[in-house]
């Protein structure tokens, strides 16, 4: 049968439904994710061999054709324009079963503001420091890179000063403003995030972006850049605070830990830790855990007990801080979530229902 649609077509649709992500593989429908739920495009037809081999050597470049062929996989970043609809999409190509298949995230060409978002207020007072280590985590596909992009983009409009991203691939495109931005990709730009991130330092940076911190030398090189007087700012893969700064420890070799706790201790100025969940009436919307770091968490850190560290988030709403479970709470008691909803996303269900029923009160 094949497909009865172009890929501009299919494009234009996730961008008029705002949908998040595109799949596309052999034998099977389009398929777009809406508010978390994966929808085939069953009137798009039926994507055949043909119509993969056209699609994926329209996207890629031949030097990206042939990195595909060699690794079987492809990380890529492109622009997409066609009558009123614009948009930036970052892909991966890869093969499953011996056949191509793509999955494209939808990248919104406006970078929203922090409140737009309906992020932190104190994210606004993390971004006007000068120096330190702020990490974004959170599960794949929960919102991290827009998080990032508005803190970026609050600095590009505030500040004078120089940013460096290091991204694989590029994903939001940034205009220089008060701020000069310099934005380089893994691959057509520099080799990997590690070497990126040891040549940025000689490049004058007062900011630097990490698209993710993957291995022992990208971790270790941004705690360095974080103490030399840099603001950076990068993204992990983990649940909450006390999952983010373990994850960093225990990357490294047991004989080294110690002196990677004092250092992460001095250089760490916080953790923002997000999930987007489906709202009642369609969209979604962001709850997040936001951990500042002060004396008490630094002595945490230095002394390696991270489990304490949840009992200070609690306590510190005079600074922003908050858990994932009092953040939740909120977003039931103001209506926006219903209490079923959030508490599948809880990380302590038992202090979720706690703080709902006190009335989101500790």
């Amino acid at each position: 049968m094949g497909l009865t649609v172009g890929m501009q077509d299919l494009l234009r649709d996730v961008i008029k439904k705002k949908s998040s992500d595109l799949h596309l593989s052999v034998g099977n429908p389009p398929a777009m994710r809406l508010d978390g739920h994966l929808i085939k495009m069953a009137n798009a037809g039926i994507v055949e061999r043909e119509d993969m081999e056209i699609i994926v050597s329209g996207l890629l470049s031949e030097e990206q054709m042939e990195t595909l062929r060699s690794t079987k996989e492809m990380d890529f970043s492109f622009s997409f324009q066609a009558q009123d609809y614009s948009a930036r999409f970052r892909g991966n190509c890869f093969y499953e079963l011996g056949q191509l298949a793509i999955a494209l995230r939808l990248i919104p060409t406006d970078i929203r503001t922090i409140d737009q978002l309906m992020l932190p207020e104190a994210l606004a007072d993390i971004c006007d420091q000068k120096r330190g280590l702020f990490l974004v985590t959170g599960p794949t596909g929960h919102g991290k890179s827009t998080t990032l992009a508005a803190c970026l983009q609050h600095i590009n409009l505030t500040r004078k000063e120089h940013i460096i991203t290091i991204e694989d691939p590029i994903e939001y495109l940034y205009r220089s403003e008060n701020s000069i931005v310099h934005q380089r990709e893994i691959g057509s730009d520099t080799k990997s995030f590690s070497e990126a991130l040891k040549r940025a330092l000689r490049q004058d940076p007062d900011v630097i972006l990490i698209g993710e911190m993957r291995d022992l030398e990208t971790i270790g090189a941004a705690i360095t850049a974080a103490e030399t007087g840099h603001l950076v700012f990068a993204t992990l893969h983990t649940r909450d605070a006390s999952q983010s700064i373990d994850r960093i420890i225990d990357v490294f070799p047991p004989h080294q830990q110690q002196q990677i706790r004092l250092q992460l201790a001095s250089s760490l100025v916080g953790i923002c830790s997000q999930q987007l969940i489906p709202m009642p009436g369609g969209g979604r919307t962001v709850a997040t855990e936001l951990l500042r770091v002060n004396p008490a968490v630094r002595n945490c850190i230095r002394e390696g007990k991270t489990t304490q560290i949840k009992t200070v988030m609690q306590t510190g709403s005079d600074v922003g801080m908050h858990t994932m479970e009092q953040n939740l709470a909120r977003l039931v008691l103001r209506g926006i979530l219903t209490f079923d909803q959030a508490a599948n996303y809880a990380y302590d269900r038992k202090d979720f229902e706690r703080l709902v029923f006190e009335g989101g009160e500790n």
